[in-house]
């Protein structure tokens, strides 16, 4: 991850050494006796530990808006730090102000790096909200499709059943949803490539449903959406926001952007698991709701 802000590093390391060469030409070193330990072991120390979170940071984060702050925030305290350490080791001029600049370097940093945690905090909401609406498979401890790491079929089966006996007069819909095309993707650019079609049409989708929805892989370059408490009219609308939301997506292949579409169709989940599954997958393959695909924003 760290060869992603090699740019970073070096900029980091040079101002690091910028600092102390600044510090040793216009300064006058101080003797030994006058040296401040403690100041030393407090700004060293500060200093020292900034770089190594900058260096955590940098090391377990993707690029980004959130990690610039927090990794600038960082940066900007460990250089404040450093240059209040080396105040101890060399005397500058009372009418020379550049050395108080540098060392304003901390609290302006601690507000980069406050604005940093606000934005990690908002990124943080949006990845456990996408997490908890694995909960109800994680709770369950079943196994997970290789390549989504969502639910499989037989685990949906068991659902659909436990749908229906749970409250028999309550609401549940079942959505099928088909990927178009899918397999001129795994022909014309590897089976990798429709891998990663499908892992991220199975992101997509888990971002738009409510935590008790539940999103399986059911076979191939199908999915299917369980929607406890609701009816068939809304399930369509939600099928087709769904749709829609895949159709804006921008998945970035190897030879550039690849459209990726979806289909879908919509029953109650009533009756035998099997023969629903059946009739859906019947209405995907001759008369299933097409969404025609989203103009994309240029």
């Amino acid at each position: 991850m760290l060869k992603l802000h090699r740019h970073s590093l070096m900029a980091a390391a040079f101002a690091v050494i910028a600092c102390l060469l600044l510090y040793s030409s216009a300064g006058e070193a101080k003797p030994f006796d006058a040296w401040r330990w403690m100041d030393i072991i407090a700004e060293g120390g500060m200093a020292a530990m900034a770089g190594l979170w900058f260096l955590m940071t940098l090391s377990s984060r993707p690029r980004g808006l959130v990690t610039r702050l927090l990794a600038g925030g960082l940066a900007s305290i460990m250089l404040g730090s450093w240059a209040d350490c080396l105040d101890e080791f060399f005397r500058i001029d009372k009418a020379a102000t550049w050395d108080n600049w540098l060392e304003a370097l901390v609290p302006f940093g601690m507000l980069i790096l406050t604005a940093g945690i606000y934005y990690w905090r908002h990124e943080q909401f949006m990845l456990n909200d996408h997490l908890a609406k694995r909960e109800r498979l994680f709770r369950q401890h079943r196994g997970f499709d290789r390549v989504t790491q969502l639910a499989d079929a037989a685990y949906l089966r068991r659902q659909i059943r436990l749908e229906r006996d749970r409250v028999a007069s309550a609401q549940c819909a079942l959505v099928l949803l088909d990927i178009d095309g899918f397999h001129r993707i795994n022909r014309e650019h590897g089976a990798r490539e429709g891998d990663r079609v499908l892992q991220a049409v199975g992101h997509m989708l888990l971002l738009n449903l409510r935590n008790e929805d539940l999103l399986c892989r059911y076979a191939g370059d199908r999915f299917a959406l369980l929607l406890p408490g609701m009816g068939d009219a809304d399930a369509r609308a939600v099928a087709q926001h769904l749709c829609s939301m895949v159709a804006m997506m921008r998945h970035h292949g190897p030879r550039g952007p690849l459209p990726v579409t979806l289909r879908f169709a919509t029953e109650a989940a009533q009756g035998d698991a099997e023969g629903l599954l059946s009739r859906l997958s019947a209405a995907i393959d001759g008369t299933g709701q097409a969404l025609a695909p989203v103009p994309r924003a240029p």
